[in-house]
């Protein structure tokens, strides 16, 4: 894949998923973007400043930073380990609502190879250029972040 195809990552800002999404972003050159709850306020305190061009939404409440980063994107793209809890259920139910594509991928059920040529497919099959990346936070999954790391290191391969 090439990072070109891509010209946007969203996420919410959260530990966790959107983290990874953001500092592999940052460091391939590939624009970042998104809604994020007021005050930029994330589990481990204050979203980095390094994040650039993130809105802060007007309440704390991260269910509309959700809301609003499906609404926005092309499509989403979910990585977990198992079954959607939480926000990444929400955002699931989001993309439904709004009738948004995603695709969800169970890193504990596939590997990285397979989940990265599952989601090569389906950004080349509907030319997705902003895609939300949501995911568990690191309180939920403290092995999210390097699984999603190493899942977009492949996938730029």
């Amino acid at each position: 894949m090439n990072s070109r195809q891509i010209n946007r990552i969203i996420a919410g800002g959260q530990t966790g998923v959107d983290r990874a999404a953001f500092d592999f972003a940052l460091e391939n050159e590939i624009e970042i973007g998104g809604f994020i709850p007021k005050n930029r306020r994330a589990e481990d305190g204050r979203i980095s400043e390094k994040y650039k061009n993130l809105v802060e939404t007007e309440t704390e409440n991260p269910a509309e930073r959700t809301k609003l980063n499906v609404k926005m994107a092309d499509a989403t793209l979910i990585l977990s380990h198992g079954e959607l809890t939480g926000g990444s259920h929400l955002t699931k139910k989001f993309a439904e609502k709004y009738q948004k594509p995603f695709l969800h991928l169970d890193l504990s059920v596939l590997t990285i190879a397979q989940a990265t040529e599952k989601t090569r497919r389906w950004i080349a099959s509907a030319d997705y250029k902003n895609l939300n990346v949501a995911g568990p936070r690191a309180s939920e999954d403290a092995k999210i972040y390097q699984k999603a790391r190493d899942f977009f290191r492949e996938l730029l391969s």
